[in-house]
C-alpha cells in the first residue's frame, strides 16, 4: 500500500493534475448515468445523440472547475476554501448544463426520455450525485494519503481564528494532524471545526493518552502572560512538547503560520507583567540626538541599540571591541530602521585617546555604558581583566564623556553589585562608586548628568543559564543547576532595556537606580519547567525510567545562593512603579584615587592577593572567596 502511495505523490505535478481531471470527469458521467436511470425507472441506455450530449456536459464540468483553479490546488488537503471553490464550480456547471438543453433542442427531439418533456429531477439528482462523487473523491485521497504522511499528532489550545488558521495551515504542510481543539468556552465545546472537534480544558489528559498526543500548541495570541503562564502550569503536569504562537503584535503583518510557533522560554514561564512605558522619558535622552552605546553587540548594548533606533535618535553609534558582534548589530538595525544613521566603532573603553576622540568628533550627547565582564567565574579567574575592563574602562568613559561635554551618561550596573561575593560584583559596585563620586565633585566644570541603573539577570542574555538548560535538553541533558536552593530574578530583554533608558532620563546626577525584579524565582523549579514543557520526564530516583537527570553541581567560584539589589534600606519611588532610587554611601575623590592606585599597582605586580584585599575595603560588603582561582597565578603554582 506505502508503494501505491509513494509511487502516486512522486508523480509529477501535471500527471497528477490529469489523473484528477479524468476521475472528476468519470464521476460526472457516472452521476449523469445513475440520474437518468432513476429518471426512467430502470437502467437507461442513451441514444447516440444524447451519449454525445452526456459527455459533453462532464467535459464542460471538468474545464469550468480548471477555470476556477480547482486543480491548482493538492487534492488530498480538503478544506472550507476547496470545498467552497468546487460548490461553485459544479453549480455554474449545472446552470450551463440546463441551459444547454434549451440552446440545442435538436439534441433532445428523438431521445424517448424527452419524450415526457425534459425532466428537471434528472439534473437535479445528476448534480447532486457529482457533488457527493468529487467532493467525496477528495477526503477519501485525503483519508487515503493521510496516515502515512503527518509526522506527528497534535492538539491545539485555542480554537480562535488563529488556532483554525493554525489548523489549516498544519494539514497543508502535513507535519502535524490537529486532532483536537481545546477551548474554555462553553458554546464552542463538542463542535466541530473544520472537522475537527473542540473539546474543553478537563478533556486534555484523556486526549493526550488516548490519541498518543506528541505535542501542545498554544494558539491564543491575545491571551496575556498572566494567563499563558496558567495555562503551561496545567499542561506541564502531563510532560508534553509545548510550542505556543506568537502575541498579536508579531502577527500582525500576515495570517499564521507554521514557522511561526516558537518553543516555549523562559519569559512565557515566568509571567512577568510589564508597566506601560513612559514615552516622554523614553524619548527625553535619545529622540533627535547622537546617542553612543559602549558594549553595544552585546546582548543588553544591542538591545538599548534597538530601543534607540526605534525611539528616533538623529545618530547611534555602537562601540564594541569584537568586530562580528558589531556587523551582525549594525546588519540587523540598518534592515529594520533604514532612516536611522548607524556608525560602528572598534575600540576598547580602556583606550582613553581614543574615547574622547570618538566622543568628540560625533559630537556625542547621550552615552549608554554597558561595556563590562560579567560572568561571575571568567572574572574570577581572570581577575586582573575585570578590574581593568569594568573598573578603569568606566572611569576612563565617564572621565572622557566629562570632557566632551557629553549631556547623559548612563551606566548599567548589576545586583551583584550588592554585598559582592565575587570579583566580577566589587568591580561593578566601585565603577558605581566612581559615578557617584565625579557626580558629587562640584570643583571642576562637570555639565554632564552621570546615573546608573541596577538590576538582575536579563533573559536571553549571554552566558545566562536559561540557553544553557535548553541547549542540554535538546542534547538530552543531563541539565546543570549548581544549587537546588539558588534563586535568581530575571527580566527579559526588552523590558530591561526600556526601564535603564526611562531610568536614566529622570536622574538628575549620581543617582542609582534599582529596578523592580518581581518574585525571585528557583532556577531547579525552571529546569523542571523546561523538561517538562519540552515533552520530557525528570530521571531521578522516583522515575529512574526518565529523560533528563538534573544534576547539581556545586556553588561556582564567587557565586551566592541568592541576589540583592540594594544595600541599604533607605529607597524611594519615583514616577515610575518599576522603578527605584537608592541612597548609598560613596567615596571622597581623595578615597576613590587612593584605591585605584593600589588597584593599579597590584595589577602591575599580578598579586592577586592584594587585589582582592584593597576591593575589599574599597567596596562596602565584599566577601571574597578565599580560594583564589586566577588562572595564571594557578598555573604559576604548577
Amino acid at each position: 500500500m506505502l508503494t501505491i502511495k509513494n509511487k502516486i505523490l512522486s508523480l509529477p505535478r501535471k500527471s497528477k493534475m490529469l489523473i484528477v481531471s479524468f476521475s472528476d470527469f468519470a464521476l460526472l458521467l457516472i452521476s449523469s448515468f445513475i440520474s437518468l436511470s432513476i429518471s426512467t425507472g430502470g437502467f437507461f441506455l442513451p441514444g447516440k445523440e444524447l451519449t454525445l450530449k452526456l459527455i459533453i456536459g462532464p467535459l464542460l464540468g471538468v474545464s469550468i472547475l480548471y477555470l476556477l483553479g480547482v486543480y491548482k490546488s493538492i487534492v488530498r488537503y480538503i478544506n472550507f476554501s476547496g470545498i467552497y471553490i468546487l460548490l461553485k464550480a459544479l453549480f455554474i456547471f449545472a446552470l450551463i448544463d440546463i441551459l444547454s438543453f434549451f440552446i440545442f433542442p435538436n439534441i433532445r427531439l428523438h431521445d424517448p426520455l424527452f419524450d415526457i418533456g425534459p425532466s428537471s429531477r434528472a439534473w437535479i439528482i445528476s448534480w447532486l450525485l457529482g457533488v457527493i462523487f468529487i467532493i467525496g473523491s477528495r477526503f477519501a485521497a485525503n483519508s487515503f494519503f493521510s496516515d502515512s504522511e503527518f509526522e506527528s499528532k497534535v492538539i491545539i489550545y485555542g480554537a480562535g481564528s488563529a488556532g483554525i488558521q493554525l489548523a489549516e495551515a498544519l494539514r497543508v504542510s502535513r507535519e502535524m494532524q490537529p486532532v483536537a481543539f481545546i477551548d474554555n468556552n462553553p458554546s464552542l465545546q463538542d463542535t466541530y471545526l473544520g472537522g475537527t472537534r473542540v473539546s474543553s480544558p478537563s478533556d486534555l489528559e484523556n486526549l493526550i493518552i488516548q490519541e498518543e498526543i506528541d505535542e501542545v500548541l498554544i494558539a491564543i495570541p491575545s491571551a496575556s502572560k498572566s494567563t499563558l503562564q496558567s495555562l503551561l502550569k496545567d499542561i506541564e503536569k502531563y510532560s508534553i512538547k509545548v510550542r505556543i504562537l506568537p502575541g498579536l503584535a508579531e502577527l500582525a503583518q500576515g495570517k499564521v503560520s507554521v514557522s511561526e510557533l516558537k518553543e516555549v522560554d523562559i519569559s512565557d514561564l515566568l509571567g512577568r507583567i510589564e508597566v506601560e512605558a513612559n514615552d516622554e522619558l523614553l524619548t527625553r535622552d535619545i529622540k533627535d540626538k547622537t546617542v553612543l552605546i559602549t558594549g553595544g553587540g552585546g546582548s543588553i548594548g544591542s538591545e538599548i541599540a534597538k530601543q534607540v533606533a526605534i525611539y528616533g535618535a538623529k545618530k547611534l553609534i555602537i562601540l564594541d571591541t569584537n568586530e562580528y558582534a558589531l556587523y551582525s548589530v549594525k546588519q540587523l538595525l540598518e534592515s529594520n530602521y533604514p532612516k536611522t544613521d548607524i556608525s560602528t566603532v572598534i575600540c576598547n573603553v580602556t583606550n582613553h585617546q581614543r574615547m574622547l576622540e570618538i566622543f568628540n568628533s560625533f559630537k556625542v550627547e547621550t552615552i549608554y555604558h554597558t561595556a563590562a565582564y560579567k560572568h561571575v567565574p571568567l572574572v574570577e579567574e581572570n581577575p586582573f581583566e575585570g578590574v581593568e575592563n569594568n573598573i578603569f574602562g568606566t572611569k576612563i568613559a565617564i572621565e572622557s564623556a566629562i570632557k566632551a561635554n557629553v549631556e547623559t551618561f548612563v551606566l548599567i550596573s548589576t545586583d551583584k553589585a550588592v554585598r559582592p561575593t565575587n570579583i566580577m560584583g566589587a568591580t561593578k559596585r566601585l565603577s558605581e562608586m566612581i559615578l557617584q563620586t565625579l557626580s558629587d565633585d562640584k570643583l571642576g566644570e562637570n555639565s554632564t548628568r552621570m546615573t546608573m541603573v541596577r538590576f538582575g539577570n536579563v533573559l536571553g542574555s549571554s552566558g545566562s543559564a536559561v540557553p544553557l538548560f535548553q541547549q542540554q535538553i535538546k542534547n538530552g541533558g543531563p541539565v546543570t543547576v549548581t544549587d537546588s536552593e539558588i534563586i535568581r530574578y530575571f527580566m527579559s530583554i526588552s523590558e530591561a532595556a526600556e526601564l535603564v533608558i526611562q531610568a536614566g532620563a529622570m536622574g538628575k546626577g549620581g543617582d542609582v537606580f534599582v529596578l523592580d525584579m518581581g518574585e525571585p524565582v528557583k532556577i531547579y523549579d525552571l529546569a523542571k519547567r523546561l523538561i517538562s514543557l519540552s515533552g520530557l520526564e525528570i530521571r531521578d530516583k522516583s522515575n529512574p525510567e526518565g529523560d533528563i537527570e538534573i544534576i547539581f553541581t556545586g556553588l561556582r567560584p564567587g557565586e551566592k545562593l541568592y541576589e540583592e539589589l540594594l544595600i541599604g534600606e533607605d529607597v524611594a519611588e519615583t514616577s515610575h512603579k518599576q522603578i527605584w532610587r537608592a541612597e548609598e554611601d560613596s567615596l571622597s575623590s581623595a578615597d576613590l584615587d587612593h584605591y585605584l592606585n593600589l588597584l593599579q599597582e597590584a595589577s602591575e605586580t599580578n598579586d592577586v592577593t592584594a587585589l582582592k584585599e584593597i576591593l575589599k575595603q574599597a567596596v562596602l560588603g565584599f566577601i571574597p572567596e578565599e580560594e583564589i582561582v586566577d588562572i595564571l597565578y594557578l598555573q604559576n603554582q604548577n
